[in-house]
């Protein structure tokens, strides 16, 4: 089974406690969630360098959001990018941009997903980047939902999750109760 790490410190849960506020501005909220991303991600990072090159992947759009903290620590890392939406009617994730570095077998890949609601969206992910040759994965995500950490740890056994923190309930449209609300639009004021 794929291990779960539950960022625990006190600056992590601080920052997604105003990061649930729903009246935290965009300017603040992207802050935020660099900041989170910067504290997480040097909890992963910790052994990167002894597993070979990084490249950092953004699930679109909402992933974007983590990824100049990691960049900031790892400049050299290579960035790649897939483009997702989740068809509303079916929940089920629909792609429609692939972009990856060269040579991504021999990386080690950090996925940064902020929401891990159904886990629809990070398995098909997961999955894209493995019929690339990625091997070596993390999945980050700021927020997870029980049933979305279940679905990657069946799914992918071999992926370890990083999360802020793991929620108990989704609605009946596959989002995280108390949640972000939808992190993309917040991110990016729209």
């Amino acid at each position: 089974m794929a291990k779960v790490r539950v960022n625990h410190h006190p600056l992590v849960a601080d920052k997604l406690t105003r990061l649930r506020n729903r009246s935290t501005p965009a300017a603040e909220f992207r802050q935020l969630m660099s900041e989170v991303g910067l504290l997480m991600g040097s909890e992963i990072l910790r052994g990167a360098r002894k597993r070979g090159s990084l490249t950092i992947v953004a699930v679109l759009r909402a992933g974007l959001g983590l990824v100049p903290a990691l960049l900031e620590m790892n400049p050299e890392a290579a960035v790649g990018h897939i483009g997702m939406y989740r068809d509303e009617r079916t929940l089920n994730p629909i792609h429609y941009y692939v972009r990856l570095p060269k040579g991504i077998s021999r990386h080690f890949v950090i996925l940064c997903d902020p929401m891990l609601a159904t886990g629809g969206s990070a398995c098909e992910a997961l999955r894209i980047l493995k019929k690339n040759g990625a091997k070596k994965i993390t999945l980050l995500t700021l927020l997870s939902a029980k049933s979305g950490v279940a679905r990657v740890q069946k799914e992918h056994p071999d992926v370890e999750i990083f999360t802020a923190a793991v929620d108990a309930i989704l609605n009946k449209h596959g989002y995280i109760v108390p949640g972000l609300g939808d992190a993309g639009d917040r991110l990016f004021n729209t």
